[in-house]
């Protein structure tokens, strides 16, 4: 059985999701939210620093997996700066504007001059086979609103922020996790229309400025030449889950990456894909995991499932695990791990706008 939930207050975590899920957005509460965040990047790491303890007997070996895996690598310090000398000489990473204006609440998301969000919850199965998703409908006139920020203003490995405090930087009313681009040193990364990676080595997914959304292989192609092309964000991670509707063979064997300390994305697990509709219209969906009598997780067939039947046509996984939120309005949408805790990331894609 599938039911679909309109929530009932947008301000508020979802009546089915864990009270401790709510988080803060400004002010003292924000503050209090980073005072957790070392906790959380080791919560995030947990493997990692295992796989350490191993190495450290060798010495050498411990020492450059911490550098690699754990340590920050700052490459550009100050992303906006960035950004803004990037618009200064070129064109491409100039939006028509930058957050949504008109911002109405309604039941369950917002209405804005430059169109609406919609969410929902899902819920399927029961018992220890029950799994809970959040899925969000997104309808804009200007594929642009539609932007990334790193953490902490800055691009580079191994450098993270818990998705909230990063979208409250931002002004962020709604924001989902990202690619988690700083966990490994390939793939093309390009946001809001500035280039800032460009080593291919997958299967991409490249927002466009004109409102299309197209799954593409990044070893065919080069991060400026997709600028070029109109393209405004990129994510690298995968696999593709629906071609024209369809779902696509083998993406229950499929692996991302296999990083020193990376675990399989297969199973059920705790996911985030994206979805198309149409152009200029786009489904995110977040499912909760490792819960058992809440959500069991999905694997990756039911997740192309569930955005099929959403009515999408095109689908694509990014990062998912413990980094698989969502928040709308200040609050956490989701139950991350059945605990209503969200783990440190690289980066999230949201959007910026204010209630009237």
């Amino acid at each position: 059985m599938t039911s679909q939930n309109n929530f009932s207050d947008p301000s508020q975590t979802p009546s089915n999701a864990h009270p401790a899920a709510e988080q803060p957005s400004s002010g003292s509460q924000a503050a209090g939210a980073k005072k957790g965040l070392w906790q959380k990047k080791t919560t995030r790491r947990t493997a990692l620093f295992g796989g350490l303890g191993v190495l450290g007997v060798a010495g050498v070996g411990g020492g450059w997996a911490y550098n690699r895996y754990l340590a920050e690598h700052t490459e550009i310090s100050d992303v906006a700066a960035y950004e803004a000398q990037q618009a200064s000489v070129t064109t491409s990473a100039t939006a028509s504007s930058t957050e949504l204006t008109g911002v109405a609440l309604t039941e369950n998301g917002l209405t804005a001059d430059q169109g609406s969000i919609t969410l929902n919850t899902i819920v399927t199965g029961s018992g220890s086979d029950q799994i809970t998703a959040y899925s969000v409908e997104i309808i804009l006139d200007d594929q642009t609103l539609l932007r990334s920020a790193f953490a902490n203003n800055q691009f580079g490995l191994n450098i993270i922020d818990v998705p909230s405090s990063i979208a409250s930087e931002h002004n962020g009313i709604w924001a989902v996790n990202g690619d988690y681009y700083g966990f490994r040193e390939t793939g093309i990364v390009v946001r809001n229309g500035v280039v800032y990676r460009d080593s291919p080595a997958r299967e991409g997914l490249a927002f466009y400025k004109d409102g299309t959304v197209k799954v593409y292989d990044e070893t065919t192609t080069s991060a400026q030449t997709l600028v070029d092309e109109g393209v405004w964000n990129t994510l690298s991670f995968g696999p593709s889950l629906l071609n024209n509707g369809e779902i696509i063979d083998g993406i229950d064997s499929v692996e991302v990456d296999t990083n020193f300390g990376n675990h399989s994305i297969q199973g059920e697990q705790p996911r985030t894909a994206i979805g198309v509709k149409d152009k200029n219209h786009l489904i995110f969906l977040v499912v909760d995991g490792r819960s058992e009598g809440y959500s069991r997780g999905a694997t990756m067939p039911e997740l192309a499932q569930m955005l099929k039947d959403l009515g999408c046509t095109t689908g694509y996984n990014i990062d998912g695990g413990g980094s698989s939120v969502m928040v709308f309005n200040g609050s956490l949408v989701n139950n991350p791990l059945g605990k209503g805790e969200e783990r440190g990331t690289s980066d999230i894609l949201y959007i910026a706008g204010s209630v009237a």
